[in-house]
């Protein structure tokens, strides 16, 4: 791993923040094992910050281990053909034209990732930008997976975290465009949470495979967490060259995040995090729209 200085003063081992699993991950694409990088939790590794609007969880960096990303790890990437996916559909994916079309596009996926993320690696501890990478590679994995396995909201959580790591990337290595690319991501990200609802709500894409919405891997803030993110990004990320579509957006979330949170009153049933935000946004959709003479009786 990396070094740090021990008790005289001399370089060191840097104490670990992930070890490698005695059981390898054999990717159903090429069909090679491969490792899986495991974070270890404990022992102060993470040191839990504060909550952005955007449900992301920032940890703080601690003396021992430094700064820590605890989300990517929460993906893996074969190293041989490219296939990314979170852990978990290495093994519950088993679509065979899935396969087959990652196999087919492996060669341009490989392409787009290095040359977005040039010189990462794929088999050494990872760091962010490695976990970047990674993340960027499941993206285009996802485009080819089928939505028996709910890749649509996959693909928004993962740019919305891409767009996190990108923000992160630019304060570590300022002056090489990761604030742009953090900004592209999140247009994506906004995309794919609203095709998300659409795809539910008309039954074309069921959520059902979703075992944890996140966004972020601290906590699982489920459906509502959805339309909340779905809501706020559309708020400041959206499209303004179109003043009347804007309004008539946000006039809609306005009234999802009434009806989900109850107007701003307390639930026992929300998370308490969540429902403050949802407070938040109600009360900034609002006031952009009574600011065009927009009144919505909700």
């Amino acid at each position: 791993m990396s070094v740090s200085s021990n008790k005289n003063g001399a370089e060191g081992r840097k104490p670990s923040i992930t070890y490698w699993a005695k059981d390898k991950i054999v990717c159903p694409v090429c069909k090679k094992p491969f490792a899986q990088e495991v974070m270890q939790k404990g022992g102060g590794r993470m040191i839990a910050g504060p909550l952005t609007d955007e449900l992301h969880r920032v940890f703080e960096p601690s003396k021992k281990y430094g700064r820590i990303f605890p989300m990517i790890y929460e993906v893996g990437c074969c190293p041989n053909c490219h296939t990314a996916f979170y852990w978990k559909d290495f093994t519950d994916i088993r679509d065979e034209d899935t396969f087959t079309r990652l196999f087919d596009d492996r060669d341009r996926r490989e392409a787009a990732v290095e040359t977005l993320f040039p010189y990462h690696s794929l088999t050494e501890n990872r760091s962010l930008y490695d976990g970047a990478a990674m993340y960027y590679s499941a993206l285009l994995c996802y485009e080819k997976v089928d939505i028996a396995y709910a890749p649509t909201f996959k693909r928004g959580q993962i740019c919305l975290r891409l767009a996190w790591m990108c923000r992160d990337l630019d304060l570590l290595c300022p002056g090489h465009n990761f604030e742009y690319v953090a900004q592209v991501f999140y247009r994506k990200a906004l995309f794919f949470y609203q095709q998300t609802l659409i795809n539910e709500t008309g039954r074309i894409e069921s959520i059902e495979p979703v075992s944890n919405f996140g966004p972020d891997v601290d906590k699982n803030y489920g459906y509502d967490g959805v339309i909340y993110i779905s809501g706020l990004l559309e708020y400041k990320y959206g499209q303004k060259q179109n003043k009347e579509l804007r309004l008539k957006k946000l006039e809609e979330f306005k009234k999802s995040i009434a009806r989900i949170f109850g107007l701003g009153k307390s639930s026992k049933e929300k998370p308490g995090p969540l429902l403050e935000l949802a407070k938040n946004l109600y009360d900034k959709i609002g006031k952009e729209l009574s600011s065009n003479n927009i009144l919505i009786d909700d």
